[in-house]
């Protein structure tokens, strides 16, 4: 396609007509020529905003954009309500590409409840592959915010479901081929489907409901970069069994294929809280189906330690993820 922002003909036929679901708070969405979005809220109610790139992987590409940004929302104790998105496009793209992608934003939104308000679509030959730009708007009681820095010494850290599955699944699709040539193809195929266990909303309203003081979506750094992004900006120790620390088999798998190490893998999907009661928040998540562990405890000082049977280790600041050694 040519450069420049899309004909108008091809914005309303492949976007803007697929963009079904819609939210009572928005009063103003998406349109030809509609440079902002207008949003309505009660009084007592606050906005959240978060935004997020999608930049490792192509394939699943919008809903991954989606769900990153809306569990972002979660984890601060928001309801995502609308989203803006940036998509700018090499010159390769087919309009078929396009109205795919965002057909793919667009059932993820419907299943979340989540409207596309608005947002920029181009064609450009500054990318060589798509970049999607999520900014998500959500809302909050006043008093209903969560910080990622209010884990407090004498807590309990839990994570729900299990670490790696974002990575997991992003490595099963990109790099399936040859990972056959030595695991399962059934292996495999579990693998790739576990964008299914992507969001959190679940979990978030539930931990909030619990009376958690603090959560962390995990993501890029994975499960050691954010144990240490919520222990500094809470200013606290920590003391964590890695032992504890759920992981499937496929990830384990997977990891050890491409010889990296899952703790350090992009995890959407799995949620780190902080509670007075990590037993009883574990026991309100199991009773609703979502599986949930219990893996160490907030200390006092700066001391991030991870004890693996007689072995400890400090946590160190995240660095690259493990994904991008290999996508």
């Amino acid at each position: 396609m040519k450069k420049g922002k899309l004909p108008e003909n091809v914005l309303k036929r492949s976007v803007l007509r697929q963009l079904d679901t819609k939210r009572e708070e928005v009063l103003l969405g998406a349109g030809v020529g509609e440079d902002c979005a207008v949003i309505a809220l009660a009084e007592d109610e606050v906005f959240v905003v978060s935004t997020d790139p999608v930049t490792g992987t192509t394939k699943d590409a919008g809903m991954l954009a989606v769900q990153v940004t809306v569990n972002d929302l979660a984890s601060a104790g928001a309801e995502p309500v609308a989203l803006l998105v940036s998509a700018l496009l090499p010159e390769v793209t087919e309009e078929e590409e396009i109205r795919g992608l965002v057909r793919q934003m667009e059932d993820t939104c419907a299943r979340l409840n989540v409207q596309i308000a608005g947002g920029h679509t181009e064609i450009t030959d500054a990318v060589n592959r798509p970049i999607l730009t999520v900014t998500g708007i959500g809302k909050a009681k006043r008093d209903g915010v969560l910080k990622t820095g209010g884990a407090r010494p004498g807590q309990d850290v839990v994570v729900s479901k299990w670490i790696g599955l974002e990575g997991t699944s992003i490595l099963a699709k990109e790099k399936e081929a040859l990972l056959k040539t030595r695991l399962p193809s059934r292996l495999i195929e579990e693998a790739k489907g576990f964008d299914r266990f992507l969001s959190i909303l679940p979990e978030a309203v539930i931990a909030q409901r619990s009376g958690v003081t603090a959560m962390h979506d995990i993501t890029e750094g994975g499960i050691f970069g954010a144990l240490w992004e919520l222990a500094e900006s809470a200013g606290v120790g920590l003391e964590i069994d890695l032992k504890r620390i759920p992981i499937r088999q496929e990830t384990i798998e997977i990891c050890e294929f491409f010889e990296l190490n899952p703790y350090e893998l992009i995890s959407s999907g799995s949620l780190l809280m902080t509670a007075d009661s990590g037993y009883d928040l574990v026991n309100a998540l199991r009773e609703r189906q979502i599986p949930a562990a219990m893996i160490g405890r907030i200390r006092e000082g700066n001391d991030r330690i991870v004890q693996n049977g007689e072995e400890r280790r400090f946590l160190e600041p995240p660095k690259s993820d493990e994904l991008y050694k290999i996508v």
